[in-house]
């Protein structure tokens, strides 16, 4: 599932084309994808100025004229490509269930082959009561996420951390492989117990939660498998991984599997892979306590 820099890149990559546009028509070649589209959606979209984006967690909110907000979910395998009208094929695009079409001809397709994207209209005002953003934690990128706000969320908890960073009421649109890559820089194991990394750990781990969030936005996210830019073109993050998918190389941070580590203790077993909570979890062994 693409997670919150993947969003963030793709919202940055329609608000390039969309803002200030007017919708000409939309188009809807199927009743639902992971739920019903709202009634008369493509009819209601029609004529609205493309007013600003905002993406809350791993949602994008396309703000309307008239006081709405499309809200824009894009699942396990969900794209939003963007390009001229004239460009497209005369064939209908494969997968593609909802579409739009500004007046100077820049058509924005949804496609999603699995279905588990979503569509909703919603009023702008009443954003944050919707019932997929209601109840969410704390933006990551924002200053008001800092050590003492994700102790507090920690306090008590007894699941692991890395788990307790997947829970969308802990922090909002963090998810597995930007979980796995945090805890490695900041030096803490995804299998430790959340309450105890609250107080002086998340001095470590909140900056390096967001460095790691707006390094991979500065690349364009991580493309693996369905993910791709509002453009077409892929991300390059996953170059950059230190942990996430890299089982059985050595971290970057030890002399060498096999090799002692000297004054450190141990010898460097290399990055392993385990499974939490039906997630796969990377880390060094080593380093990460």
């Amino acid at each position: 599932m693409p997670e919150l820099p993947e969003v963030e890149t793709v919202m940055r990559g329609l608000a390039a084309v969309l803002e200030g546009r007017v919708i000409r028509a939309a188009a809807i070649t199927r009743p639902d994808m992971r739920w019903p589209f709202p009634e008369g959606l493509a009819a209601r979209l029609a004529g609205r100025r493309v007013e600003a984006f905002r993406r809350r967690a791993k949602y994008m909110l396309m703000r309307l004229s008239g006081g709405e907000s499309l809200l824009i979910h894009l699942g396990m395998s969900g794209r939003m490509v963007a390009r001229r009208a004239e460009d497209l094929p005369n064939a209908p695009v494969a997968h593609e269930h909802f579409a739009l079409e500004t007046e100077e001809g820049i058509r924005v397709g949804f496609v999603d082959p699995r279905r588990f994207g979503s569509v909703d209209l919603v009023p702008t005002e009443a954003e944050e009561r919707h019932r997929l953003l209601a109840g969410l934690g704390p933006e990551p990128l924002e200053e008001a996420f800092t050590p003492a706000v994700l102790s507090v969320a920690l306090a008590g908890k007894r699941t692991p951390i890395k788990v307790a960073l997947l829970d969308q009421k802990v922090v909002a649109g963090l998810g597995n492989i930007y979980a796995s890559e945090a805890l490695f820089r900041a030096r803490i194991s995804p299998r430790r117990q959340a309450a105890s990394v609250a107080g002086a750990r998340t001095v470590r781990l909140v900056p390096a939660i967001k460095a790691v969030l707006e390094e991979s936005i500065a690349a364009g996210g991580s493309s693996l498998r369905d993910y791709v830019q509002a453009d077409g073109g892929i991300g390059f993050f996953q170059e950059r991984f230190k942990v996430y998918d890299r089982e059985g190389l050595p971290c970057e941070a030890c002399p060498g599997i096999g090799k002692e580590t000297g004054s450190a203790g141990g010898t460097c077993p290399g990055i392993q892979r385990f499974v939490q909570a039906g997630r796969a979890t990377f880390h060094c062994p080593r380093l990460q306590r």
